[in-house]
């Protein structure tokens, strides 16, 4: 099996084109939409979630794990990975690394996933709720 080649393209070209296909979610979204049933998935790394704090109620998930977490036909998913028509809203620190997340859920059959945009500092500015680390990372 040999990988196909494309034109190499620069990340800021990718990640326009990916947030294109996404409908990006602003942090007030994002809460109303959890309060309706929506999961918001937080893959940052230990470090900023010590940092900073967490999401309450938002599924804390490595990035390295995040399709294994999330696929509804994984044998390593998570419970809250219900189906493919569930509403995921990914979260990083700043915005970027989510929409790619975002993209890697959707091509996993999770169309309706998304991102936050501005990540996790814009939900911090936007003065909504956070909670302590719960310790150990």
């Amino acid at each position: 099996m040999s990988a196909r080649r494309t034109e190499p393209v620069g990340i800021d070209d990718l990640l326009e084109r990916v947030r294109a296909d996404l409908d990006r979610v602003t942090a007030q979204e994002a809460f109303a939409e959890a309060a309706g049933g929506a999961l918001l998935v937080d893959i940052r790394y230990a470090a900023l979630r010590e940092r900073d704090g967490l999401i309450p109620g938002a599924l804390v998930v490595e990035r390295n794990e995040l399709e294994w977490r999330l696929d509804p036909r994984g044998s390593h998913r998570a419970a809250e990975a219900t189906g493919h028509d569930l509403r995921v809203v990914v979260v990083c620190n700043e915005g970027y690394a989510s929409s790619l997340a975002a993209l890697s859920l959707r091509q996993l059959g999770l169309y309706r996933a998304t991102d936050l945009i501005g990540g996790f500092q814009a939900w911090r500015a936007a003065g909504l709720p956070l909670a302590p680390p719960s310790g150990g990372g």
